[in-house]
């Protein structure tokens, strides 16, 4: 079983349960997910941010930000773009959010989804390497 597929059958109920994430389901006809995905709060570091987007910022140590820990297409269902079709669900969600977000951060477990973060125009966040954000102000362009 893969991980995400596993973090589905096993952890995703808890996680809600327990208020730590969000998990959104896309199913077709029957109980069946083909794609999933999470969101839950954090914070970026302001150290982290582009200097153009930190000066425009308060001043604090960290801003509050959506991340999307998880992300996962049925790989019979691939090629539909449906990975296309959650992140924008997911975009929308914090979006519409009552709590304030100043970005919305993914995490690329490997160099598929880089690509994919990448051909959104999600941008490097800090030194890791693998954690890409989208300020919320770019986000609600999409939607204008």
């Amino acid at each position: 079983m893969e991980p995400l597929d596993r973090y589905l059958k096993t952890q995703a109920g808890q996680d809600v349960r327990k208020r730590v994430a969000s998990c959104f389901v896309l199913t077709e006809v029957g109980p069946a997910p083909i794609a999933f995905y999470t969101l839950t709060s954090t914070s970026i570091a302001l150290h982290d941010l582009p200097t153009s987007m930190a000066k425009k910022l308060p001043r604090y140590p960290s801003v509050p930000a959506t991340l999307m820990g998880r992300l996962a297409v049925d790989r019979r269902h691939r090629g539909r773009r449906l990975g296309e079709l959650m992140i924008m669900d997911a975009f929308s969600r914090a979006l519409r959010s009552e709590i304030a977000t100043c970005a919305f951060v993914v995490d690329a477990k490997n160099e598929t989804a880089e690509r994919f973060y990448k051909a959104y125009a999600f941008l490097p966040l800090g030194e890791t390497g693998n954690r890409f954000f989208m300020p919320m102000a770019e986000i609600a362009k999409i939607f204008a």
